[in-house]
């Protein structure tokens, strides 16, 4: 173990190992007994693991990797716990309906799972390495980096926490039965909580530019690949395609989406007034988010009203 921890100055050997480690031991308990309530669990809890352990192993214990490791757990803790909450209630978790009876294909999100962990921790193993903390920065003093990064995390957390709980209040009432969700934050912004995920992880980032160099810049895939899913993989497409095929012919919600911010929490008035083209440029309207059919646009375009009479 020694010699692993003295090869690898970043800790990134061991921090692979024990994601892999930990992702494979619950792969097994959710294969073999076939159920949802540890998946997203093992996620989140990962994250807390590879922060503590990357800050013990430094021993260092300076205040930038103590922030860090700090923002890192609390993210973890919240996130897991909540999602331990959530799919305990529901039951089932629908994403793996088509993989729950097939090992291999149940595989597959495990081992996603594991290269998404690994790959976003890396600022964090980045900022807690014993050596990082002495090269460019010796003095650990605060750097704009420093603020910047920690109020982009504090504005994703509140954001991410705010826009979970308002959705689960939402479902839990019986009378939006039926309803998109566009209460809160979610009236400025369709996935808040993604906009905080992203935001946070941004923070993460920046916090460790104080410190990186050489190939540890390669941290910069935490928040990309976290855009990557987000915006184009499993997150919004997704949300967008379930939501367009089951209110496409509800007249408020074509109205709603043509308003609303699908990530940037923006005033409805403010965007609804954009240009598709700038929506697109700017707020992350992409085309792929678009399920809607020929008649539903034109719906749209029937019953735009003044911002006068429309909730902002």
């Amino acid at each position: 173990m020694v010699l692993v921890f003295d090869a690898d100055e970043n800790n990134l050997a061991i921090c692979a190992i024990v994601t892999i480690a930990m992702q494979f031991t619950f792969f097994l308990v959710a294969c073999s007994c076939k159920f949802d309530k540890v998946t997203d669990f093992a996620g989140g809890t990962n994250f807390v693991v590879l922060a503590l352990l990357t800050f013990l192993l430094a021993q260092t214990y300076n205040w930038r990797q103590i922030c860090v490791t700090v923002f890192v757990c609390a993210w973890g803790i919240r996130l897991s716990g909540y999602l331990l909450y959530r799919i305990i209630k529901i039951g089932e978790d629908k994403r793996f309906d088509d993989k729950r009876e097939n090992c291999l294909a149940f595989a597959g999100f495990w081992i996603f799972q594991a290269v998404w962990v690994f790959t976003v921790s890396l600022p964090v193993i980045f900022v807690n390495a014993p050596s990082s903390s002495v090269k460019l920065n010796p003095d650990n003093d605060w750097t704009p980096q420093d603020i910047v990064g920690a109020f982009f995390f504090v504005v994703g957390l509140l954001s991410e926490t705010i826009g979970d709980i308002e959705k689960f209040n939402f479902r839990n009432n019986p009378a939006n039965k039926g309803k998109w969700c566009d209460v809160g934050l979610w009236s400025v912004s369709r996935h808040p909580n993604y906009f905080g995920e992203i935001t946070l992880w941004l923070g993460i980032f920046i916090i460790s530019t104080s410190i990186l160099w050489d190939g540890q810049w390669s941290a910069v895939l935490s928040p990309l690949f976290t855009m990557a899913i987000l915006l184009f993989l499993s997150g919004i497409p997704l949300l967008e395609k379930k939501a367009d095929e089951r209110f496409r012919q509800d007249e408020g919600y074509l109205i709603f989406k043509n308003r609303t911010s699908p990530l940037i929490p923006l005033p409805t008035g403010c965007y609804g007034a954009l240009p598709r083209a700038l929506k697109c440029l700017c707020c992350c309207e992409f085309p792929l988010y678009d399920h809607l059919s020929d008649e539903a646009e034109q719906i749209v375009i029937k019953t735009e009203i003044p911002d006068s009479v429309t909730k902002e």
